[in-house]
């Protein structure tokens, strides 16, 4: 498998001021668990649960090209974006691989991309690469911000409670500054690759600390928990969410990543454009990123490529979980076409030989 992110963040002395346990993982400090994974990932389906989400990407960019700049070298439109505007899109290399897919705020006076963090510095690079006499000036703004994001259910009644009413006027894929109970942050409402809103909550450390104090003292009725990493990447493997970067790197396409709702076909030239549109037109995509289900046990810590019935190699895994919900193995692989339309029999081969077979899920749970 490809190493996760480093998810190191500045609030994990806050969360150990509360009692929770952190634990050293190559020099970091990590969270993987707050009180019990297995209820982290059901709140996730039942409840609401907060994310510590500030060991993503966050590069701020600044000047009056910013923009029209970005709408040139990434896959979607952006020229149009409006002040506290949210757009994904896709930094895609010459021939049309995959850099990072980064979600742009517009504050009009700045603007911030919030990507992979194993992504981070590639894309720092290209954004330098290609700025000749534009205005624009890049920053790693990690320090500088942390992230919050709220999911589950009762998120939209939860949200409430934190914000007030305000919430009602927020559309989707824009943000908005809040100034609460002494608390000042930036509240973004978002749709997620499956098109479920997630809210996510932008501010400085201290003002992050008083946001999660507030919502622990204030959760009453809401079935709340803060998540940990295992639960969370449990939930992101159980409903397909390709993640960086894993999924999300320079050996796959956004054809075969299926993140094409990222890519605006219609506006004019980008890096990797005249690639993607030949795929487009002419149905060159080779390979599908899909969710698959082991039928017995797997070693997440191992290298699995997929092999048809035949013995040919036909695909990779990039991500697998033992499912916290389900209680099954499950992952998510790059499996070529051909094999994926056939409906043949797969199996999950791991470098001593051993095989496991593999079956698709469905996309979504």
């Amino acid at each position: 498998m490809i190493g996760i992110e480093n998810k190191t963040t500045p609030l994990v002395d806050y969360f150990e001021s509360l009692g929770f346990q952190a634990h050293l993982d190559s020099g970091k400090k990590r969270i993987k668990v707050f009180t019990s994974s297995k209820d982290e990932n059901r709140v996730l389906y039942e409840g609401v649960g907060v994310v510590d989400l500030s060991y993503l990407g966050i590069i701020e960019l600044k000047g009056k090209d910013v923009l029209d700049f970005l709408h040139r070298i990434t896959t979607n439109d952006l020229k149009d974006l409006p002040k506290e505007g949210i757009r994904k899109t896709i930094f895609t290399t010459e021939k049309a691989r995959i850099i990072d897919l980064s979600t742009i705020l517009n504050f009009e006076d700045f603007q911030l991309s919030i990507g992979g963090s194993e992504n981070k510095s590639k894309v720092i690079g290209w954004i330098k690469k290609y700025v000749i006499t534009d205005d624009v000036k890049v920053n790693d703004a990690n320090g500088k911000y942390t992230l919050l994001e709220l999911v589950g259910p009762q998120a939209d009644s939860f949200i409430t409670l934190v914000c007030g009413s305000v919430v009602n006027d927020l559309k989707p894929n824009t943000f908005r500054i809040i100034s609460t109970d002494g608390m000042l942050f930036f509240l973004m409402k978002i749709l997620d690759e499956n098109d479920n809103v997630r809210f996510r909550f932008l501010a400085d450390v201290k003002n992050s600390q008083q946001l999660l104090t507030f919502m622990l003292e204030n959760k009453g009725i809401f079935d709340f928990a803060f998540i940990g990493e295992d639960a969370y990447e449990s939930y992101r493997i159980e409903n397909s969410i390709a993640g960086s970067p894993n999924e999300l790197n320079d050996n796959y396409n956004p054809h075969e990543a299926d993140i094409t709702k990222f890519v605006n076909f219609k506006k004019g030239c980008y890096i990797g454009q005249e690639v993607m549109a030949r795929l487009e037109t002419y149905d060159k995509v080779q390979k599908k990123l899909v969710s698959i289900k082991f039928e017995s046990d797997v070693d997440n810590n191992n290298s699995y490529n997929i092999i048809d019935s035949a013995g040919n190699e036909v695909g990779l895994v990039t991500s697998s979980i033992l499912s916290l919900r389900f209680n099954e193995y499950f992952g998510l692989a790059y499996i070529r076409r051909g094999s994926i339309e056939s409906g043949e029999e797969l199996f999950a081969r791991d470098k001593s030989g051993k095989s496991i077979r593999i079956l698709l899920r469905n996309q979504k749970q």
